[in-house]
Protein backbone atom coordinates (compact mmCIF):
# COMPACT_ATOMS: atom_id res chain seq x y z
CA UNK A 1 0.00 0.00 0.00
CA UNK A 2 1.33 3.61 -0.78
CA UNK A 3 1.43 6.35 1.49
CA UNK A 4 0.09 9.79 0.34
CA UNK A 5 2.63 11.83 2.81
CA UNK A 6 4.44 14.39 1.51
CA UNK A 7 6.04 15.88 4.46
CA UNK A 8 8.35 13.82 6.54
CA UNK A 9 10.91 14.58 9.51
CA UNK A 10 13.42 11.88 9.51
CA UNK A 11 15.91 11.40 12.02
CA UNK A 12 19.88 11.25 10.97
CA UNK A 13 21.98 10.64 14.06
CA UNK A 14 25.44 10.30 13.66
CA UNK A 15 27.40 9.41 10.48
CA UNK A 16 27.79 6.05 11.31
CA UNK A 17 23.92 5.63 10.42
CA UNK A 18 24.84 5.30 7.45
CA UNK A 19 26.47 1.88 8.17
CA UNK A 20 24.85 0.85 11.29
CA UNK A 21 20.94 1.43 10.32
CA UNK A 22 19.70 -0.49 12.87
CA UNK A 23 15.60 -0.08 13.49
CA UNK A 24 15.58 3.59 12.78
CA UNK A 25 17.15 2.70 9.40
CA UNK A 26 14.66 -0.46 8.79
CA UNK A 27 11.77 2.02 9.40
CA UNK A 28 13.04 4.35 6.76
CA UNK A 29 13.87 1.51 4.38
CA UNK A 30 10.12 0.32 4.93
CA UNK A 31 8.25 3.47 4.51
CA UNK A 32 11.10 3.84 0.93
CA UNK A 33 8.63 0.42 -0.36
CA UNK A 34 5.33 2.26 0.72
CA UNK A 35 6.29 5.97 -0.85
CA UNK A 36 4.58 7.34 -3.87
CA UNK A 37 7.59 8.44 -6.37
CA UNK A 38 7.85 12.29 -5.97
CA UNK A 39 8.39 14.92 -8.78
CA UNK A 40 11.42 16.06 -6.48
CA UNK A 41 12.64 15.83 -2.84
CA UNK A 42 13.34 19.17 -1.34
CA UNK A 43 15.59 18.26 1.55
CA UNK A 44 16.51 20.62 4.50
CA UNK A 45 19.67 19.71 6.62
CA UNK A 46 20.98 21.28 10.42
CA UNK A 47 24.37 21.27 8.66
CA UNK A 48 23.66 23.75 6.26
CA UNK A 49 22.97 27.34 7.53
CA UNK A 50 23.18 30.33 5.76
CA UNK A 51 22.20 33.82 6.73
CA UNK A 52 19.03 33.82 4.52
CA UNK A 53 17.20 31.05 2.93
CA UNK A 54 19.31 29.31 0.26
CA UNK A 55 18.06 26.93 -2.37
CA UNK A 56 21.38 24.51 -4.43
CA UNK A 57 20.29 25.01 -7.88
CA UNK A 58 23.47 22.18 -8.41
CA UNK A 59 22.13 20.05 -11.47
CA UNK A 60 24.64 16.88 -9.91
CA UNK A 61 24.56 17.11 -6.13
CA UNK A 62 28.07 16.28 -4.48
CA UNK A 63 28.20 13.86 -1.56
CA UNK A 64 29.71 16.11 1.04
CA UNK A 65 31.84 14.02 4.05
CA UNK A 66 31.61 16.76 6.78
CA UNK A 67 32.59 15.30 9.90
CA UNK A 68 35.95 13.26 10.47
CA UNK A 69 37.28 10.78 12.63
CA UNK A 70 35.36 7.84 12.00
CA UNK A 71 35.08 4.48 10.03
CA UNK A 72 37.26 4.75 6.77
CA UNK A 73 34.49 3.29 5.23
CA UNK A 74 31.85 6.26 5.25
CA UNK A 75 34.57 8.52 2.84
CA UNK A 76 34.25 6.00 -0.07
CA UNK A 77 30.04 6.14 0.31
CA UNK A 78 28.45 8.53 -2.56
CA UNK A 79 24.92 9.24 -3.40
CA UNK A 80 25.02 10.27 -6.63
CA UNK A 81 21.89 12.26 -6.97
CA UNK A 82 21.05 14.84 -9.50
CA UNK A 83 19.80 18.32 -8.61
CA UNK A 84 16.86 19.86 -10.08
CA UNK A 85 18.01 23.64 -11.24
CA UNK A 86 14.25 24.22 -12.73
CA UNK A 87 12.95 22.82 -9.78
CA UNK A 88 14.94 24.76 -7.34
CA UNK A 89 13.33 27.78 -9.04
CA UNK A 90 9.99 26.43 -7.88
CA UNK A 91 11.69 26.59 -4.51
CA UNK A 92 13.16 30.30 -5.11
CA UNK A 93 9.62 31.18 -6.15
CA UNK A 94 7.64 29.58 -3.23
CA UNK A 95 9.65 31.12 -0.71
CA UNK A 96 9.91 35.16 -2.04
CA UNK A 97 6.05 34.87 -2.69
CA UNK A 98 5.84 34.61 0.87
CA UNK A 99 7.94 37.53 1.70
CA UNK A 100 10.72 35.40 2.57
CA UNK A 101 14.26 36.35 1.79
CA UNK A 102 16.20 33.95 -0.52
CA UNK A 103 19.23 33.26 -2.79
CA UNK A 104 21.10 30.37 -4.42
CA UNK A 105 24.24 28.38 -4.22
CA UNK A 106 25.04 26.86 -7.27
CA UNK A 107 27.50 24.22 -6.04
CA UNK A 108 25.96 23.39 -2.71
CA UNK A 109 25.54 19.58 -2.71
CA UNK A 110 24.48 17.01 0.12
CA UNK A 111 25.72 16.86 3.95
CA UNK A 112 25.56 13.72 6.12
CA UNK A 113 22.38 15.31 7.30
CA UNK A 114 20.61 15.07 4.06
CA UNK A 115 22.58 12.04 1.92
CA UNK A 116 22.38 9.15 4.80
CA UNK A 117 18.40 9.52 5.36
CA UNK A 118 18.33 9.61 1.73
CA UNK A 119 20.15 6.38 1.11
CA UNK A 120 17.23 4.56 2.69
CA UNK A 121 14.34 6.43 1.17
CA UNK A 122 15.46 6.31 -2.27
CA UNK A 123 18.68 3.73 -2.55
CA UNK A 124 18.73 3.93 -6.07
CA UNK A 125 19.67 8.07 -6.09
CA UNK A 126 17.03 7.94 -8.53
CA UNK A 127 14.73 11.33 -7.95
CA UNK A 128 16.32 14.62 -8.54
CA UNK A 129 17.04 16.25 -5.13
CA UNK A 130 16.84 20.22 -4.03
CA UNK A 131 18.83 20.99 -0.89
CA UNK A 132 17.52 24.10 1.39
CA UNK A 133 19.23 25.52 3.80
CA UNK A 134 18.45 26.53 7.78
CA UNK A 135 18.92 29.90 9.59
CA UNK A 136 19.49 28.83 12.77
CA UNK A 137 19.62 32.54 13.93
CA UNK A 138 15.99 33.54 13.36
CA UNK A 139 14.92 30.43 15.57
CA UNK A 140 11.44 28.64 15.47
CA UNK A 141 8.87 30.68 14.51
CA UNK A 142 11.19 31.73 10.53
CA UNK A 143 11.75 28.19 10.76
CA UNK A 144 7.93 27.45 10.62
CA UNK A 145 7.00 30.51 7.74
CA UNK A 146 9.55 28.37 5.85
CA UNK A 147 7.61 25.82 6.21
CA UNK A 148 4.24 27.57 5.60
CA UNK A 149 5.31 29.04 2.23
CA UNK A 150 6.49 25.75 1.00
CA UNK A 151 3.35 24.27 1.32
CA UNK A 152 2.35 24.62 -1.59
CA UNK A 153 5.14 22.08 -3.01
CA UNK A 154 3.64 19.40 -1.04
CA UNK A 155 0.60 20.01 -2.81
CA UNK A 156 2.13 19.37 -6.60
CA UNK A 157 4.23 16.56 -6.14
CA UNK A 158 7.32 16.95 -4.19
CA UNK A 159 7.86 15.38 -0.93
CA UNK A 160 9.86 17.89 1.63
CA UNK A 161 12.11 15.86 3.65
CA UNK A 162 13.14 17.92 6.84
CA UNK A 163 16.17 15.65 8.41
CA UNK A 164 17.56 16.25 12.10
CA UNK A 165 17.43 14.82 15.32
CA UNK A 166 14.68 15.48 18.16
CA UNK A 167 17.77 15.68 20.77
CA UNK A 168 21.25 16.37 20.48
CA UNK A 169 23.46 17.46 22.67
CA UNK A 170 26.84 15.99 21.46
CA UNK A 171 28.48 16.97 25.09
CA UNK A 172 26.54 14.82 26.97
CA UNK A 173 26.91 12.16 24.07
CA UNK A 174 30.64 12.27 24.79
CA UNK A 175 30.35 11.85 28.72
CA UNK A 176 28.14 9.46 28.16
CA UNK A 177 30.38 7.73 26.10
CA UNK A 178 33.01 8.07 28.37
CA UNK A 179 31.46 6.54 30.79
CA UNK A 180 31.20 9.56 32.99
CA UNK A 181 28.32 8.94 34.91
CA UNK A 182 25.95 11.51 32.85
CA UNK A 183 21.90 11.40 33.27
CA UNK A 184 20.58 10.39 30.17
CA UNK A 185 16.79 10.45 31.20
CA UNK A 186 16.12 13.25 29.82
CA UNK A 187 16.30 12.33 26.19
CA UNK A 188 13.53 9.97 26.86
CA UNK A 189 11.20 12.46 28.38
CA UNK A 190 11.75 15.60 25.77
CA UNK A 191 11.39 13.11 23.13
CA UNK A 192 8.30 11.41 24.69
CA UNK A 193 6.71 14.86 25.51
CA UNK A 194 7.71 16.04 21.68
CA UNK A 195 5.59 12.96 20.21
CA UNK A 196 2.75 14.01 22.60
CA UNK A 197 2.79 17.24 21.03
CA UNK A 198 3.17 16.00 17.32
CA UNK A 199 0.07 13.43 17.97
CA UNK A 200 -1.98 16.32 19.40
CA UNK A 201 -1.28 19.06 16.90
CA UNK A 202 0.08 21.04 19.09
CA UNK A 203 2.15 23.27 17.10
CA UNK A 204 2.35 26.53 19.43
CA UNK A 205 3.72 24.27 21.94
CA UNK A 206 5.76 23.37 20.02
CA UNK A 207 7.66 26.34 18.91
CA UNK A 208 7.95 27.33 22.36
CA UNK A 209 9.59 24.03 23.61
CA UNK A 210 12.44 25.64 25.60
CA UNK A 211 9.61 27.25 27.92
CA UNK A 212 6.94 24.32 27.76
CA UNK A 213 9.42 21.57 28.64
CA UNK A 214 12.36 21.72 32.05
CA UNK A 215 14.41 19.31 29.45
CA UNK A 216 14.32 21.50 26.81
CA UNK A 217 17.41 22.93 26.57
CA UNK A 218 19.66 20.24 27.59
CA UNK A 219 17.84 18.26 25.09
CA UNK A 220 18.71 21.04 22.17
CA UNK A 221 21.78 22.78 23.51
CA UNK A 222 21.90 24.71 19.91
CA UNK A 223 18.05 23.82 18.70
CA UNK A 224 19.83 23.81 14.99
CA UNK A 225 18.78 20.20 15.02
CA UNK A 226 15.12 20.31 15.71
CA UNK A 227 14.51 23.84 13.52
CA UNK A 228 13.98 21.50 10.30
CA UNK A 229 10.99 19.66 12.29
CA UNK A 230 9.17 23.19 12.79
CA UNK A 231 9.75 23.55 8.80
CA UNK A 232 8.06 20.12 8.31
CA UNK A 233 5.09 21.44 10.75
CA UNK A 234 4.61 24.69 8.91
CA UNK A 235 4.63 22.49 5.13
CA UNK A 236 2.06 19.65 6.56
CA UNK A 237 -0.32 22.73 7.75
CA UNK A 238 -2.25 23.53 10.98
CA UNK A 239 -4.57 20.15 10.19
CA UNK A 240 -1.91 17.52 9.31
CA UNK A 241 -1.04 14.87 12.24
CA UNK A 242 1.92 13.49 13.18
CA UNK A 243 2.35 9.26 12.72
CA UNK A 244 5.61 8.05 14.11
CA UNK A 245 7.92 5.46 11.87
CA UNK A 246 10.24 4.90 14.54
CA UNK A 247 10.88 6.36 17.88
CA UNK A 248 13.73 5.51 20.14
CA UNK A 249 17.35 6.46 21.53
CA UNK A 250 20.77 6.11 19.87
CA UNK A 251 23.87 6.81 21.28
CA UNK A 252 22.81 7.41 25.14
CA UNK A 253 21.09 10.44 24.00
CA UNK A 254 20.08 10.94 20.34
CA UNK A 255 16.66 10.49 19.64
CA UNK A 256 16.40 8.63 16.16
CA UNK A 257 12.22 9.08 16.05
CA UNK A 258 10.92 9.55 12.78
CA UNK A 259 7.50 11.15 11.21
CA UNK A 260 5.20 11.25 8.75
CA UNK A 261 3.10 14.28 8.99
CA UNK A 262 -0.01 13.83 7.13
CA UNK A 263 -2.80 15.90 6.26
Amino acid sequence: MTTSASVLFVAHGSPMFALEPGAAGAALAELATNLQRPRAVLVISPHWETEVATVSTASQLTTIHDFGGFDPALYDLQYPASGSPLGAQEVVAALAAAGLSVTTDAQRGLDHGAWVPLRYLFPAAEVPVVPLSIQHHAGPEHAYQVGQALAPLAEQGWLIVASGNITHNLRDWQQARRGDGVDTRYAQRFSGWVAEQLSSGQVEALLHYRQQHPDARQAQPRDEHLLPLFTALGAAGPTARARALHRGISDHVIAMDSYALER
